[in-house]
């Protein structure tokens, strides 16, 4: 087995969860299922596979993370964070199990993983999604997730390495459940953009790969408002070929990036207007 303990988050996960585990078969004998309240059947299938489970209130997914990283007795030096819809592909198993096979240099913290999105089955390569780092592969003690309130990501201190082969974020919910999800976060994120902040953040120029993406962003929101939506979708799905990712793609893009950008704005908007009422 290779020296790497698996942290796992869960809530109703029954439809991926099974993969997530299967695809870690083989690499690590201390995996560890943070669950926040399951109602179907991930519990059941956990058990089945092997996996310790922990139950825990969720708050949000930086405090949820944070939370495991204190409290969960890791037995390994390395850890690897996971969603319940993403999974390793076998190279990046591999990948992962040759790196760690001998003592990697003490001055880096962690590694990278590019993420492949499934959309309902379908691989989307292009319009930008593809590759998109996360830090997912870090040392005890020197890996943490960001406290913000909405787009939390793992930073690692000292320096850093890229993986080539990519982890599955295999999303299968439903368009309803999804929806509802994002309508969620877009209030998550209104409440970002109106009172930004937060502990441990990933700051600007720093080199991390999510510093640059939130650079690119703040050039989104000097963007007019509403206007910005349909800029960024026209961009994602025809210049950057989101078009070539087929029906998956059409909905993917359409709902993700015009859809929910514009809820954000609209609910930014209506937010703003309540506030000059007062």
């Amino acid at each position: 087995m290779t020296p790497v303990s698996v942290v796992i988050l869960t809530y109703n996960a029954a439809a991926t969860i099974g993969a997530t585990l299967d695809s870690l078969a083989g690499l690590s004998d201390d995996v560890h299922v943070v669950d926040s309240g399951s109602v179907d059947a991930t519990l059941e299938i956990v058990r089945a596979k092997g996996a310790r489970i922990v139950s825990h209130p969720f708050e949000n997914y930086g405090k949820q993370r944070n939370w495991a990283i204190d409290t969960l007795a890791l037995a390994h030096e390395w850890q690897l964070h996971l969603d319940a819809d993403e999974r390793l592909t076998p190279e990046l198993k591999i990948e992962i199990a040759t790196l760690l096979a001998a003592p990697v240099a003490e001055e880096i913290g962690g590694f990278y993983i590019p993420r492949l999105v499934h959309f309902h089955g379908r691989a989307l390569r292009h319009g930008g999604m593809y590759p998109i780092y996360h830090m997912r592969l870090f040392r005890k003690g020197r890996g943490r997730c960001e406290d913000r309130k909405y787009d939390q990501h793992f930073r690692a201190d000292g320096r850093t390495g890229k993986l080539a082969h990519p982890m599955i974020d295999d999303i299968r919910l439903s368009l309803s459940e999804w929806t509802i999800r994002h309508n969620r976060w877009a209030d998550a994120e209104v409440d970002e953009i109106l009172e930004p902040g937060g502990t441990g953040v990933i700051a600007p120029g720093s080199g991390d790969p999510v510093a640059e993406k939130r650079r690119a962003r703040g050039w989104y929101y000097r963007a007019p408002l509403f206007l910005r939506a349909f800029l960024l979708f026209h961009y994602r799905y025809f210049v950057k070929l989101g078009f070539l990712d087929g029906k998956e793609g059409l909905i993917f893009y359409t709902l993700q990036t015009l859809w929910f950008r514009f809820l954000v704005d609209a609910k930014l908007y209506e937010r703003m207007k309540a506030e000059k009422r007062k």
